[in-house]
């Protein structure tokens, strides 16, 4: 139920004003009731309501001073004021207030603004769940989705494991795993956040660098080992990512 306070100071008036609110049918409860501005505040600051209905001249503070003390608070607020003054009503429009009636109150009236308030509560939240529904599929379906993306990225680079010293192409493997090229481009590329090439070179230097360590066989041996085609094209390639040419990076092992 939708949250409702009265802050009125004429005592006979804000009594009306609560009789006249058919509460249960419009879905809400009275909270709490006030004579002035600054009992209002401490009384939005603590019942925390979802419509404040309150008067414009009240002794202490205003009607438009406590509504601007509490923005902070997120409600929906009704003016009531016995002067049909533009200033007031200009001030209320700044301030978001939902509407401005005038005294004497009409009961009719006075529902139907509170019914239009709680109809586009009732909007929100309806608009607020289908969005927290549809935020909770589209992140399932990114899950599904991630995760059928890992299950390729695993068996491109299971491939590239297992045949590095090959030559070795995009759409080798889109064969193999009967995908297109360009839709496995893109996948290895948004879950690696490389490209199939670079993430295959960077591959094969690592190899490379191992062979080194292990002293068996020479460069250009291991140059022809890890994939590449020539030894110049090796070369360039292994300085690119590791800042040294193999023979430098060679001399630098300790054996």
């Amino acid at each position: 139920m939708y949250r409702v306070v009265v802050i009125e100071d004429e005592e006979a008036i804000r009594k009306g004003i609560i009789m006249s609110i058919d509460f249960s049918a419009l879905n809400c409860i009275l909270i709490g009731e006030a004579s002035n501005g600054v009992e209002g505040i401490k009384l939005i600051q603590e019942k925390k309501p979802d419509i404040v209905i309150t008067d414009v001249t009240m002794p202490l503070m205003s009607g438009i001073e406590m509504i601007e003390q509490t923005l902070e608070y997120n409600y929906t607020s009704i003016i009531i004021s016995g002067y049909d003054e533009f200033s007031y009503a200009k001030k209320a429009i700044k301030l978001g207030v939902c509407d401005y009636l005038m005294k004497p109150i009409d009961k009719e009236e006075l529902n139907n603004v509170i019914q239009s308030i709680v109809s586009g509560f009732d909007l929100s939240s309806k608009i607020s769940g289908l969005l927290k529904e549809k935020n909770q599929i589209e992140h399932i379906q990114l899950l599904e989705t991630l995760n059928k993306e890992d299950h390729l990225v695993d068996k491109i680079t299971e491939y590239i494991n297992l045949h590095y010293s090959e030559k070795i192409f995009l759409s080798d493997i889109a064969d193999v795993l009967n995908y297109s090229e360009s839709l496995l481009s893109k996948r290895f590329r948004r879950v690696t956040q490389m490209t199939f090439n670079e993430y295959l070179n960077r591959f094969r230097i690592q190899k490379s660098i191992e062979y080194m360590k292990k002293g068996t066989y020479g460069l250009t041996e291991i140059s022809d080992i890890c994939g590449f085609s020539d030894y110049k094209y090796f070369s360039t390639v292994f300085k690119k990512y590791t800042g040294y040419t193999p023979s430098q990076f060679t001399n630098m092992i300790v054996w």
